[in-house]
């Protein structure tokens, strides 16, 4: 199959006209007669969205009105994970290709509406030729009336014969008609300048795939790592095969992670409880079996349990009053403050009375 598609290649490359470039992409076109999608340059040669994001939005494009287009119905098309899928739509988002809202149907159902849009910037260029914006604080100038217009003037009609009169005595010359003067017309105000397209609004910020990425936590190490400890932790790691065929680990990776199974153990986790922590709900496909043990190793790790005396209610503390001497008599007497007892601060008063 391989050697007929080389031949079929090689033909389609001799018949090609004109003179073939001597690096780079050679491009053998073939018209579409069905089932195809036109995509734009701006989407296929975007500078700010990865190949992935590309990709879905391509593949959003193809599909009719109405079908699914979440996030596990793109991870079971295709082998990227639901993250990676994820962080693409968000892409789109940020760039106005796609846009998702939460919508309640009239049974009180919520769902997610999602509105794709294979040209974004021209949709905004659209709408703000169409209505542009007004800024704030002030209203549109008026559009000034027409002046009224004014009716031609009758043309004279020619006299008609008639016979010769006497002169008429001239009356005396009246004030000539003045024409009454328009209001003058305001001049119309200058339109508002139109601010260039904003960009599309965006619900999160993402990062651009080239961002460098923050170090991930180092493994946690127990206390003490003895041979018993470390045995029992490599004969954990090994053994996780028989419950996930996807965990077959090279000796490498069993020595290196085993320092983390150790601290698991040391915290009195049962061997149960670890194996089902590190093999429950696994992606599909997985293909970095170590890293994913390490990342579940590091972000699950148990707190210590505690010991008796933490578990143990606090006692209740009962202020108590010191002894004191008497300066006068030398008994004991409680108080805070060193001084004479009650009897010799009262026999003064009573010598006196």
């Amino acid at each position: 199959m391989d050697t007929q598609q080389s031949t079929a290649l090689t033909r389609a490359l001799a018949e090609v006209p004109g003179p073939l470039p001597a690096s780079g992409v050679i491009h053998i076109v073939i018209p579409h007669t069905s089932r195809f999608t036109v995509v734009g340059n701006h989407l296929a040669q975007h500078p700010g969205l990865s190949s992935t994001a590309v990709g879905i939005a391509v593949r959003i494009q193809s599909l009719p009105p109405g079908a699914d287009v979440g996030i596990k119905a793109l991870a079971a098309r295709f082998p990227e994970g639901e993250s990676r899928i994820a962080a693409a739509l968000r892409e789109l988002e940020a760039h106005g290709y796609l846009q998702r809202t939460r919508t309640r149907l009239p049974g009180g159902r919520i769902v997610t509406r999602t509105v794709f849009c294979n040209q974004p910037a021209e949709l905004l260029r659209t709408r703000t030729a169409a209505a542009p914006p007004t800024p704030p604080g002030r209203f549109p100038a008026p559009t000034p009336a027409p002046p009224p217009a004014v009716a031609p003037a009758p043309m004279p009609e020619p006299p008609a014969p008639q016979a010769p009169v006497a002169p008429a005595v001239p009356e005396a010359p009246g004030p000539a008609a003045v024409p009454e003067p328009h209001p003058p017309v305001p001049a119309p105000a200058p339109a508002p300048s139109s601010p260039p397209c904003a960009p599309p609004r965006s619900s999160r910020f993402v990062p651009p795939p080239t961002a460098p990425k923050p170090p991930p936590p180092p493994l946690p190490q127990p206390r003490e790592l003895t041979p018993e400890l470390h045995r029992t932790a490599t004969a954990l790691v090994t053994d996780l095969r028989r419950h996930a065929p996807q965990l077959a680990l090279s000796e490498n990776d069993v020595r290196h992670l085993a320092p983390g199974v150790a601290a698991w153990l040391e915290r009195e986790a049962p061997p149960d409880t670890i194996r089902h922590a590190l093999t429950n709900d696994l992606p599909r496909p997985l293909r970095h079996p170590a890293k994913l043990l390490r990342h579940r190793l590091t972000a699950l790790l148990p707190p210590p349990l505690p010991g008796a005396h933490d578990l143990a209610l606090p006692r209740r503390r009962v202020a108590v009053t010191p002894f004191q001497t008497c300066d006068g008599c030398d008994r004991a007497f409680r108080s805070h403050s060193p001084g004479h007892c009650r009897d010799c601060r009262t026999e003064p008063a009573r010598t006196a009375a």
